[in-house]
């Protein structure tokens, strides 16, 4: 096996359970790329060309898995994301593999089907 296998397979695990839609992913690399930098709705929505309503959904969605912080309109990294070691790999992959990846989350069943799937995975006490 290579050396950067269990750095893919991270970088891997991490899209499918963590990542919904490429402007999911790109939204997070945008704000991980410029932290501490942080951005209203609306400079994120224009950035990724989506509207401000769609980035609100994003940004809260990323919120809940504990990857950006979100506060009276503001988004920012969050340091504190259990997710803190794997994006700079996920960043950097993303970067090489831009359609293996696009075509990963493509590939992925819905939002809804994997939000429900989760409800019933057992965690750690």
């Amino acid at each position: 096996m290579k050396e950067e296998d269990p750095l893919r397979r991270q970088v891997d695990s991490f899209i499918l359970e963590e990542i919904d839609s490429v402007p999911h992913l790109e939204a997070l690399l945008l704000i991980w790329d410029h932290r501490p930098q942080p951005y209203s709705v609306d400079e994120l929505a224009r950035l990724l060309y989506i509207s401000a309503e769609h980035a609100q959904s994003i940004l809260h969605d990323l919120q809940q898995r504990d990857l950006v912080t979100l506060d009276a309109g503001r988004c920012a990294w969050n340091p504190d994301s259990r997710h803190a070691v794997v994006i700079p790999q996920v960043d950097q992959t993303y970067r090489r593999e831009l359609v293996r990846i696009s075509s990963m989350i493509h590939s992925k069943a819905s939002p809804a089907v994997r939000q429900f799937a989760r409800a019933f995975r057992l965690k750690k006490d």
